[in-house]
């Protein structure tokens, strides 16, 4: 279940310099668009940076796939990161399983 997905374009420096601090993947900078996707359960995070890796040329920004829920951040260009949410949004939909509550 997709709990949150967001784009937000055009990131300001100081805002990508905030968000590289904490990170351990891919650096994010300024005037780059940025991909937040929160899953449940966090598993399906690992699954979504996967199929968004394998559609459209993007930076893993971070992945944190433990947790009740889990988040992908990715970086790139907008329209890159559209082609990827695009592609994220599909593949999670197509898998079939029991309903989560």
């Amino acid at each position: 279940k997709v709990m949150s997905s967001q784009i937000i374009t055009n990131l300001d420096p100081d805002q990508a310099q905030l968000i590289n601090r904490t990170r351990f993947g891919d650096m994010i900078l300024g005037g780059d668009t940025l991909y937040i996707l929160e899953v449940h359960p966090a598993a399906y995070a690992t699954i979504a940076a996967n199929e968004a890796e394998k559609a459209a040329p993007i930076k893993l920004i971070d992945m944190q796939s433990f947790g009740a829920f889990g988040r992908v951040y990715l970086g790139g260009t907008e329209a890159a990161i559209r082609e990827a949410a695009h592609a994220v949004v599909l593949a999670l939909d197509a898998i079939d399983g029991r309903e989560n509550n």
